[in-house]
């Protein structure tokens, strides 16, 4: 279908309002952190502002938990994502059926409880208060998004391999990991961007361990903090807070177009 030169500039100058609404909160935080007092550039701002709000051990933390999350959340995805995809399992239609309500209810409904568990448990306040709410929590979409590549798959595939005298663990390692790669890696960088991202669940889980406060946590005790009055200061941490998820978006977003228009033609 040919598209007119006119269609083809309205089109261009939509997206481009588009992109400059998009990318001007950002480009305003970075210009304010640059701020000095006296009108130029000082970039000490972000050197005071690693310093009171010691965002080191908050990225850290930040890096443990999206780390494990991702890998574990990924290594059980495709492991049931293939069973529910490739096997006949006894109550396959229940499973989805409380998978897909653990996709759309509402997690702030299970924050109290969670509490309360992990309170019994003695967690609060620890890495596993973040790490094991999250896993739950992305299990589902995982599952759903692994199950939907795996029934993309030509059944050809499965049947050669069978006949090769290949296993179902066999066949899962050899044959559809290798080509679920471009599906593994878009799945792991959603579930990045959620778990670095996420508040509620430290701001609960976590209130009191300075150590085990995730990057998100850090920035909004510094930025309500006394300390933090200066307004370019507290950018700076803003900034400082969303460059590794920036860097890791940059350097993934190939994988994650791929992956994503991959499922869209399959």
């Amino acid at each position: 279908m040919k598209v007119s030169s006119r269609e083809s500039a309205a089109t261009h100058a939509l997206l481009l309002v588009a992109a400059v609404f998009a990318v001007y909160p950002l480009i305003s935080i970075i210009i304010s952190s640059l701020g000095g007092s006296n009108g130029g550039m000082d970039l000490g701002n972000f050197s005071v502002a690693w310093t009171r709000g010691s965002f080191g051990s908050a990225l850290i933390a930040s890096a443990v938990v999206a780390t494990v999350v991702v890998i574990v959340t990924a290594v059980l995805a495709s492991l049931a994502g293939f069973a529910l995809a490739t096997m006949r399992i006894p109550g396959g239609r229940a499973i989805m059926g409380l998978l897909l309500i653990g996709l759309v209810l509402p997690y702030e409904v299970t924050v109290l409880p969670l509490y309360q568990l992990l309170s019994g448990w003695g967690l609060i306040d620890t890495y596993w208060a973040l790490i094991l709410p999250q896993i739950g929590l992305s299990i589902p979409l995982g599952v759903f998004w692994m199950r939907t590549f795996f029934l993309s798959v030509p059944i050809e595939l499965l049947e050669a391999a069978r006949l090769d005298g290949a296993s179902r663990f066999l066949t899962l390692r050899l044959v559809l990991l290798p080509i679920a790669g471009p599906a593994i890696a878009t799945l792991c960088t959603i579930l990045f961007l959620f778990t670095w991202n996420e508040f509620l669940l430290a701001l609960i889980l976590v209130p009191e361990n300075q150590a085990a406060q995730t990057a998100p946590l850090a920035l909004s005790f510094f930025s309500g903090s006394a300390r933090a009055a200066n307004p370019n200061v507290t950018a700076a941490a803003a900034v400082l807070v969303a460059l590794p998820i920036v860097l890791a978006y940059v350097i993934l977003q190939r994988r994650l177009i791929t992956g994503l228009t991959a499922g869209a033609v399959k």
